[in-house]
């Protein structure tokens, strides 16, 4: 017996019709129902027994006290006769049959979830969820229909957004911005995925037909022209007679035109193919009880609740079914009759011979191994049809545009670098320039990676080669020529070239965050000296551009010049200060504190809104440093004040390559010097 079983008895004791009528012991009665918590409903039965043997007239209450304990105890057909001579004294209300319908279900749930190895039984949601695969939609569960791609990279029906009320993804709960202008500019926003419209429609020509009929079916319903929604809906099952679902909503259809026999088919036909499905046998229940077949209605209702305890309403439905059923056979005291016809659930264990008709529900659950997923022909499979039209090649990192085309990420950023609109429509893309929610569309990476693993893999491969010569930083340096740079200094870059847009992304793509700055030469393109700057945050604007905050980080020399997809690149060697000892260092710690103290003096000197304009720049004066050789590029403070001083980039470039911390202090002194004497007193 089952746990739940106790608190179901206490919850619903039946009233007597006279509590006090000779020969009723209050006392008796107490130690039956204290029997029944306890679970000994045999006690129960015989107290209750004993005490309408004392009674002159039949108590109603009584006999339903004992009628509730037989059914918990399992005697199934001794329980109804006991139920029958109640309703003979007063019809029978639906609520006094819980405890009967409920001990039926669960006998019934008992002997099928357990008989040889336990089974799950199948849920709305569990059916639905078994129902999806990798090209259904998560909102509907069906095949994808006219597929639309959100910037998160999940895919949907269309019409599943436009139905859908929510501003929020159902796969990933990320706010789809998309939706809601979507719904306001009457779904022209949001375009059909063409790559996987395409593809469903060459792997799955006939369920596509199908659902697209559906569709049509359902669309049609609504406005209640039915004569044309049943033609969509016949269209639909005849090209996929095996879609549970569909026929579920074709029945429905039919018992509202009043078409009972073929709704039942329709029913039967559910039940065969999932035969744990719930919904199935509710909706065969519904449509006998229409048909006028009661009997049969009560057994659909039954196994119904047996699968889906917690179901209230087909519960009551249940109740009402069977209390109508024991009215009418309590009229004619037909005890017999009606006690056959649950006899097999509690004696020989065997299901009713009338529900024959179809397939026995013990044998359809051996059966129900209900378990699939569409499967891509193979022979319709072509690698071509995952080509990038930009790169012509497989795609890598597939994204999918508002306008429904779909790239490889890197393909779609470099064409997004020169114009803002989609390469293949023209559409204006704007706004993806703004967020750069470059999410990947899943279903077409989750695809590729089933059914082209080969290719893709090869396709990694590639990219990854390309990734690893890009983040060499000694081989091939990527090279900004704008300004000239200094280490540990702020540079500020306002980057609006397409060849620059490419080349800060890849330097944020690889990780390496850092690329040289030089300035240009006329005849090389670029000095052979500049500083390695690293990126520290970005900024990107609607139109492309963006602002880029860096420092530097290392000097280097150029070993040779080069090119990249349109920017400079070079191979380098950082350069580093010789260091010195002994009496050497002595004299560079003097010179390094003497011009320290000029350099601060000077600074000092400037007019304040002067100070203030550096100082907003550049920052505060570094202090001096007590290890001047510490750092490989020397005291950050000669870099602050060469960056402030007023130099022609040449006589900077002169100091940045020198690599000995006492000729750059000799430098930056001459330099004071000379500013020091040209300032106006």
């Amino acid at each position: 017996m089952e746990a739940g079983a106790h608190s179901r008895v206490e919850q619903y004791v039946h009233d007597l019709s006279n509590p006090s009528a000779p020969g009723l012991c209050t006392e008796m009665l107490g130690v039956a129902e204290e029997a029944c918590r306890a679970g000994d409903f045999d006690l129960a039965v015989e107290i209750y027994s004993s005490q309408l043997a004392e009674l002159e007239h039949k108590d109603r209450g009584l006999c339903l006290r004992k009628a509730d304990a037989l059914a918990h105890g399992g005697r199934i057909a001794d329980a109804v006769d006991s139920y029958c001579i109640a309703a003979s004294i007063l019809p029978l209300r639906p609520d006094e049959l819980q405890h009967l319908v409920e001990v039926i279900a669960r006998t019934i749930r008992t002997k099928e979830q357990f008989d040889g190895k336990t089974r799950c039984f199948e849920s709305d949601e569990l059916v639905e969820e078994q129902n999806r695969d990798l090209f259904s939609c998560r909102l509907c569960s069906c095949l994808l229909t006219e597929p639309v791609t959100l910037v998160c990279g999940h895919t949907f029906c269309r019409r599943c957004l436009e139905d859908d009320l929510k501003k929020e993804c159902r796969s990933c709960a990320t706010k789809t911005n998309n939706v809601k202008p979507c719904r306001l500019l009457n779904m022209d926003g949001c375009r059909v995925n063409v790559i996987v419209s395409g593809l469903l429609e060459k792997w799955f020509n006939s369920e596509s037909k199908a659902r697209r009929c559906w569709m049509e079916g359902e669309h049609l319903w609504k406005k209640q022209e039915l004569s044309d929604a049943i033609v969509k809906f016949n269209e639909a099952v005849d090209l996929e007679p095996s879609t549970c679902r569909l026929l579920a909503q074709r029945a429905e259809l039919l018992m509202e035109m009043k078409n009972l026999g073929q709704a039942t088919k329709d029913a039967d036909t559910m039940c065969q193919l999932r035969p744990l499905w719930p919904r199935a046998h509710y909706i065969k229940a519904v449509a006998l009880m229409k048909a006028g077949r009661p009997e049969e209605a009560l057994q659909a209702y039954l196994f119904c609740v047996a699968l889906k305890p917690d179901w209230s309403a087909v519960k009551l439905e249940a109740q009402k079914d069977e209390s109508s059923s024991m009215l009418q056979k309590s009229e004619k005291l037909n005890s017999v009759g009606l006690s056959s016809h649950f006899a097999p659930l509690s004696r020989k264990r065997k299901w009713p011979e009338n529900m024959k008709t179809s397939e026995p529900p013990n044998k359809q659950l051996k059966e129900d191994n209900f378990s699939w997923e569409r499967r891509v022909p193979l022979q319709l499979l072509d690698s071509v049809d995952f080509e990038c039209s930009l790169c012509m090649r497989l795609f890598y990192e597939p994204v999918t545009t508002p306008c429904g085309h779909t790239f490889c990420l890197k393909c779609l950023e470099r064409c997004l670098d020169h114009n803002p609109n989609c390469p293949l429509c023209k559409e204006n893309l704007s706004e993806s320039l703004v967020t750069r929610a470059y999410s990947k569309t899943l279903i077409i990476e989750e695809i590729l990676q089933r059914y082209l693993s080969d290719e893709l893999a090869e396709r990694r491969k590639v990219h990854e080669e390309e990734m690893n010569e890009l983040s060499n930083l000694n081989q091939e340096v990527p090279i900004f020529v704008c300004t000239m740079a200094f280490p540990t200094i702020p540079c500020p870059l306002h980057v609006f070239e397409p060849r620059y847009r490419l080349m800060i992304r890849r330097s944020l793509e690889t990780g390496t965050k850092q690329f040289g700055m030089c300035i240009a030469d006329e005849l090389k393109g670029f000095a052979d000296y500049g500083c390695m700057l690293s990126v520290r945050d970005v900024k990107f604007f609607p139109d492309g551009r963006s602002v880029v905050d860096t420092i530097g980080v290392a000097r280097f020399k150029v070993l040779s010049h080069g090119q990249r997809d349109g920017y400079h690149t070079a191979k380098i060697e950082y350069l580093e200060d010789n260091k010195i000892e002994g009496e050497e260092l002595t004299e560079l710690l003097k010179l390094h504190d003497s011009v320290y103290d000029q350099a601060l003096a000077w600074f000092t000197s400037l007019k304040e809104d002067m100070k203030n304009q550096i100082t907003g720049h550049f920052g505060q004066l570094p202090i001096k440093d007590p290890h001047p050789q510490g750092n490989p590029n020397g005291p950050a403070w000669c870099w602050w004040l060469l960056a402030v001083l007023p130099l022609e980039n040449k006589a900077q470039l002169t100091i940045l390559a020198m690599n000995t911390l006492k000729d750059r202090l000799i430098a930056i002194r001459r330099v004071l010097i000379f500013v020091t004497r040209k300032r106006p007193r």
